[in-house]
This record gives structure tokens, sequence and C-alpha cells, in this order.
């Protein structure tokens, strides 16, 4: 029997969905879709009416004023999600989603984005024969399964900073009301906003994320306090074993003793550890050729860094081959 390809483009049409990936979730899709800027796709391929296999994307407009804020990207993280009965057809599920994506938001992305891939050389053909352009990117993360303490691999400057933040009287722990999560969206975004290369949605993303995902074993956000103000925090995912940290900040210049943002950091990476997850990955960590501050940042907190692969496809073809004959 073949395979019956379905895409979703709004919350109320989903059915039920197997899967524990988060990033390919349907409540994630509902976040995206409850989010001004954003416009999420599902794609859904069945076999005698059963789900074998999902991929999410989303379609975002940048809210900065620059040129490149006129075009929309399509973003997806990872390949998708695969069941069981599927492991022996994954590349041929994954070919078929990649072509149904590439031809639903062609017309609307400027470019669709793939990155934080599980296996850098999955895909490896499907994506060539799409004119998808391959980037090497890096990653990084921490194994937290193979150390008795956290912090053993923490550089000592970085032990220092986080005893005096929490000497000088910081609290770290997760957020436990609606308004403790709007306080948290407004401090972030001031600090991003200052940030021109990194991403940060609207603050109702983080509202929609408390809807859907907080309280579950899918998200979490960590709040840093100092006298009952909020001054830093964090927000994690958790998809299988592993946890990914998303965005995270402090107001360093106004509460320098206190070190909001490194606080930040470790209560996610403690509360994954004391949870049992394997690993933590921080997102956005820049490309490999050239120097990132975030990523210096948080290799200071014992991470690994890997080489890595990202997958770009632009709307215009003379583009895709500019591209390719530079990366390719």
């Amino acid at each position: 029997m073949p395979f019956k390809l379905s895409i979703y483009r709004h919350g109320s049409t989903l059915p039920l969905l197997p899967g524990n990936n988060t990033f390919h979730s349907s409540e994630l899709f509902r976040v995206y879709e409850a989010t001004a800027g954003y416009t999420p796709l599902l794609i859904v391929v069945s076999k005698e009416g059963r789900p074998v296999s999902k991929l999410l994307a989303a379609v975002r407009r940048s809210s900065w004023l620059f040129p490149s804020s006129f075009f929309k990207r399509c973003e997806v993280y990872g390949i998708g999600e695969y069941f069981d009965q599927a492991a022996d057809d994954k590349e041929h599920l994954f070919s078929l989603m990649l072509q149904a994506l590439t031809d639903a938001v062609m017309s609307d992305a400027f470019y669709i984005f793939f990155r934080n891939l599980e296996n850098a050389l999955f895909g490896y053909k499907s994506f060539r024969t799409m004119g998808y352009i391959p980037l090497n990117w890096l990653r990084v993360h921490n194994s937290l399964h193979d150390a008795d303490r956290l912090e053993a691999r923490f550089s000592t400057s970085r032990i220092r900073q986080i005893k005096k933040g929490l000497h000088n009287g910081a609290e770290v722990r997760e957020a436990r009301t609606p308004a403790e999560v709007r306080a948290f969206a407004a401090m972030l975004q001031n600090v991003y906003s200052s940030k021109i290369r990194r991403y940060f949605p609207s603050r109702t993303f983080f509202r929609h994320l408390e809807e859907q995902l907080l309280g579950s074993d899918r998200c979490k956000i960590f709040i840093v306090c100092y006298k009952e103000k909020i001054i830093g925090g964090s927000t994690c995912f958790y998809s299988g074993e592993d946890a990914y940290l998303l965005f995270s900040g402090g107001m360093r210049k106004t509460y320098l003793l206190q070190y909001p943002g490194i606080l930040a950091v470790w209560g996610a990476m403690r509360d994954a550890k004391e949870h049992g997850y394997r690993h933590i990955e921080f997102l956005d960590v820049g490309l490999p050729f050239r120097k990132h501050g975030y990523r210096d940042f948080v290799l200071r907190f014992g991470g690994r860094q890997t080489s890595t692969r990202r997958w770009l496809r632009f709307r215009w073809n003379w583009l895709n081959r500019l591209f390719n004959w530079f990366y390719g």
C-alpha cells in the first residue's frame, strides 16, 4: 500500500499524533500558530491509516528593520520524527516530506533552513537532489551523564562566578506563574534588543509556551531573581534524552555582581542533570570560521564543540547555484 502524505496548516485540523520529539510536536505547532510572525506547517506521512513520520516547519518573519527582514524564512529543527514501523523507510519518507515542504513554502519563504540535524549525513542524497546547499556549522553540547558533578568540567573562573552570584543574593528557580513568564519575556527581550545577530520572537511566544508546554516534560523556563526582581533567565526544551537551551540572558550590566546570565545557564544545566538528561545542547553558537561571543561564553561551562552541517535552499535558483559554487 503506498504512503499517504498530508499537510496541516491549522491546529484545529490536526489529528491525534504519536511521538515524543518536541521540535515536531502538535504542541509546538500550536505555539507557532498563536504567535505573531509565525506560520507553521506540519507534514504527516501515513501508511494503512497509521502515521509513520512527521515533520514540523515554521515560516517566520524577522522583526529587525533591515533589508533582510523583508524576507520570510522557513526553519526546521532536525529531520522529523519517525515511528518504529518506518525504520527501514526513513530515507524515503524524508525525501517525500522534503519534496512536499519545498513545494509548499518556496512561494512564500525566501529560503528554507534545516538546522540541528541529529545525523549530519542523513538525507544527503535527497537534499542534493532538491538543490539544497550544505553549510558547515558548529554544535556545542555538554555531556551530563559521565561526570558525578555538573561543575567538573567548568572553568575555574566560571565556578567562582556562580558562587559569587549566589553569595550576592541571586536565586535560580523555575518560573511558577504566568506573571513571572511575562516578566521573564520582557526582560529577555530588552537583553536581546541590543544583539543584532540574535533572533528573539514576540513576547507572546513565551505566553503560549506556558499554555501549551510548561508543566509537561517538554519545556521549562528558569528565572534568576534578586530582591524579588527577575534579572535573568533561560528557556529549555526537552526531547528524548537531551535538553536544548533556546534562549538565555541576563541584565549583567545592571547586576554585575549577581552574574545573571551565567546563573541562567547554570540553572538549566543543573536541572537537566538532576532529571537524568544525557546532554544539553546550546543553540545558535555560530559559524565555524568566525569568532562568536556566545560560543566562547558557553564553552566555559565545559561544553564540547563538534562540526555538523546545515542545509539551505533559496527561492531563486540562480542564488542556489551561486551558493553551491561557493560552498559546495
